[in-house]
């Protein structure tokens, strides 16, 4: 018991109910894992996976999850970390999205029966009559919803909230009664939600989940957490390839974090691993490509990952460029570095693309450009290397 617990303690950030926890691991019961989703778009990275890989550690050893898809709450919509109401899905976008969640999550969790649930929160929401629902609103007050930052947040600027919004989190927290959650693994964004899934199981006469919050770690820019608006994340369904580039993107500053939350790498090796990137220079470089390799690992297997490093190594160590480098054609008015890759990361800001530059991410035929304005001849093709993995054989219109 005390090694199961010491093994989650590796990504986990908070455990309320600590001593419940290990009451029920040491009973030798099965536990209920609530796994709760909107069914949102979505778009797992290695974030999300870390809750995931922690409930696979349990399903090992026969614990079964509980996958709980909110299709009732989806139509309400989580405020959670929302400073405007949530657009209304359709039920056939709800259904969708729904199948797609299945699809990602099995690339982490097993999904056969005897450790792997599927449930809708529709099952007891829609045949529940309105005296009922006003039973439930009865057991939270006013003021346990407005100790909701973001709740707070928005009165004082003056913005709306909607009923509906006020009820999602009393719904989150009936579904844990509902489902007879025994535990449930989230964000720490989602701690106010499953306290109240708490307090409604010790308000209905059922003992109350423990609720494990897990590590948050910085994308791949080293600031915000991971998010597919900033594109500084590594997908769950990205390539084997884009992962291990992604990876080598990283700050140093961040190989210890990524290095004990993404991975299953001993500890001392993540220390040594730490060791190396704060020294710099090519101890560093190492270090990401063991980090990166070990990611590789976790989801594609040791195979794969040594033909990435081999490919790393071929490419990169030894300044060999791909055999198939695209070709792009530049307005003939741009002049300078930082208008060429405006040209070719269109989507990017100035701000992102000169970060790129001064991190010495930019070469020109080889050459590292370290300044957004120096001018640029391109009176004939130039190879452009922006980022890790990015190569364009560049031409002027």
């Amino acid at each position: 018991m005390n090694a199961i617990i010491d093994r989650l303690r590796r990504t986990t950030d908070t455990i309320v109910g600590a001593d419940d926890l290990h009451e029920r691991l040491a009973s030798g019961r099965p536990l209920r894992i609530k796994y709760g989703v909107d069914c949102t778009a979505p778009d797992l990275h290695l974030g999300h996976a870390v809750n995931l890989w922690m409930m696979r550690q349990l399903q090992d050893l026969g614990h079964q999850v509980v996958f709980l898809l909110g299709d009732l709450t989806t139509r309400v919509g989580d405020p959670t970390g929302r400073s405007e109401t949530r657009p209304v899905l359709t039920p056939e976008q709800i259904d969708a999205n729904a199948a797609s969640f299945l699809e990602q999550v099995s690339l982490v969790l097993r999904t056969d029966p005897a450790v792997f649930e599927v449930r809708r929160n529709s099952e007891w929401y829609d045949g529940m009559r309105i005296a009922e629902l006003l039973g439930l609103f009865a057991h939270v007050t006013q003021a346990q919803l407005m100790g909701r930052d973001m709740f707070r947040e928005r009165v004082t600027a003056g913005r709306e909230i909607a009923v509906h919004e006020l009820v999602y989190p009393v719904l989150q927290g009936y579904d844990s009664f509902a489902m007879r959650s025994d535990l449930t693994i989230v964000g720490s964004d989602q701690l106010f939600n499953e306290q109240l899934g708490r307090h409604f199981q010790q308000r209905l006469g059922a003992p109350p989940q423990v609720v494990i919050t897990t590590t948050i770690t910085p994308g791949l820019d080293g600031r915000a957490k991971q998010s597919k608006s900033l594109n500084n994340y590594i997908g769950l369904t990205d390539s084997p390839e884009d992962k291990f580039g992604k990876v080598m993107s990283i700050p140093d500053s961040l190989v210890e974090q990524y290095a004990r939350v993404y991975t299953e790498l001993p500890l001392d090796t993540v220390a040594a691993l730490e060791a190396a990137a704060a020294t710099g220079g090519p101890q560093a470089r190492d270090a990401k490509l063991r980090l990166a390799a070990a990611v590789v690992t976790r989801y594609h297997g040791a195979g794969t990952a040594r033909e990435m490093l081999d490919a790393f190594r071929r490419t990169f160590s030894d300044r060999a460029q791909p055999a198939d480098i695209p070709e792009l054609t530049v307005p003939a008015s741009a002049g300078t570095v930082l208008q060429v890759l405006r040209a070719i990361h269109p989507a990017a800001s100035n701000s992102e693309l000169r970060r790129l530059i001064g991190q010495g991410g930019v070469t020109i035929e080889g050459d590292r450009c370290d300044d957004p304005g120096k001018a640029v001849d391109l009176t004939e093709p130039m190879v452009v290397k922006s980022g890790a993995r990015t190569w364009h054989r560049v031409r002027r219109q």
